[in-house]
């Protein structure tokens, strides 16, 4: 049944043009060139965005500002292994995703570590990527307050990630 939700709703939507009497084909053709242009627009930045991550996982800077900020980290509560998750999260969420499962595999997925790991992933955001992408499809060139907002909103979901898996597990 769940197989069928997708054609059922696309020939229901082909229905409801014909009802309407709209051009079914110049409709759909016109929306393929908006998403066109949209890609179009969004493609520059994500490539910016996945090679600067590339380059930050192999020069080896991340794990040298996480070794740098871990003290910070340990004063704060948050487990040194969770730093260079925190520092890529923002950026890529796959990498995050693959630095989780790396802290998992190593600490164990009951560990302060591995526990902290899943929630910040799940109540954090790929802040730089979502800001990129959305910015560019609305054209929108200066970014204001967006960025630091998005960076604090991340730091205090960081926090409270630590925080919470302290007082509800350990």
């Amino acid at each position: 049944m769940t197989n069928l939700i997708v054609p059922l709703l696309i020939v229901s939507v082909c229905f409801w043009g014909l009802y309407k009497r709209v051009d079914i084909f110049s409709a759909m053709v016109k929306g393929a060139k908006e998403g066109l242009s949209t890609a179009a627009g969004i493609i520059p930045a994500l490539t910016v965005l996945l090679t600067a991550v590339y380059m930050l996982r192999s020069s080896g800077a991340l794990e040298a500002l996480s070794k740098l900020l871990s003290p910070l980290l340990s004063a704060l509560g948050i487990p040194a292994d969770c730093a260079v998750l925190m520092l890529l999260r923002p950026i890529s969420g796959s990498g995050a995703l693959a630095i989780g499962t790396e802290i998992m595999e190593e600490a164990g997925v009951d560990s302060f570590a591995g526990r902290c790991a899943a929630v910040m992933l799940g109540s954090t955001e790929t802040s730089f990527y979502v800001i990129a992408i959305y910015f560019a499809a609305a054209g929108i060139k200066k970014t204001r307050q967006a960025v630091p907002a998005a960076l604090l909103a991340d730091l205090v979901g960081f926090i409270v990630a630590a925080i919470s898996v302290r007082l509800i597990f350990f």
